[in-house]
């Protein structure tokens, strides 16, 4: 057998995107910032010039954390009736609360797939 780093992951990618790490060795750091992305990994070299997570994890974050925080808020209002000022004061921590570590979570992960199935930009086949 070679010694040789392998070209694809090893590492779990839903364990190495949501705690961040590289999706090929699942140890080097995938991020250098909160949502920034490092240029490559400190450990196993990988180049993360590929990554390309776009507007997905924001829109998943936006799916959940409102279906969650909505459905909240029409229950407290039914149940309670309290003034706008105690509305602001519940969801808008909570809101930040639940969306900032859910999208560095969600961006990990969708980078880790996107490197585990080899994604990429379409291309038109020209098939013979």
């Amino acid at each position: 057998m070679s010694e040789q780093q392998p070209d694809r992951a090893l590492a779990d990618p839903t364990r190495a995107g949501i705690l961040g790490r590289c999706p090929r060795c699942g140890e080097g750091k995938l991020f250098a910032g909160f949502l920034t992305v490092a240029p490559r990994c400190s450990n196993c070299d990988l180049d993360f010039a590929f990554i390309d997570s776009g507007d997905g994890p924001a829109v998943f974050v936006i799916l959940i954390i409102g279906f969650v925080v909505c459905g909240l808020a029409l229950w407290v209002e039914v149940s309670f009736n309290p003034p706008l000022w105690v509305h602001l004061v519940l969801w808008l921590p909570l809101i930040l609360a639940l969306a900032l570590p859910l999208l560095r979570a969600l961006k990990g992960l969708m980078i880790a797939l996107q490197y585990k199935h080899r994604a990429a930009e379409g291309r038109l086949d020209h098939g013979e």
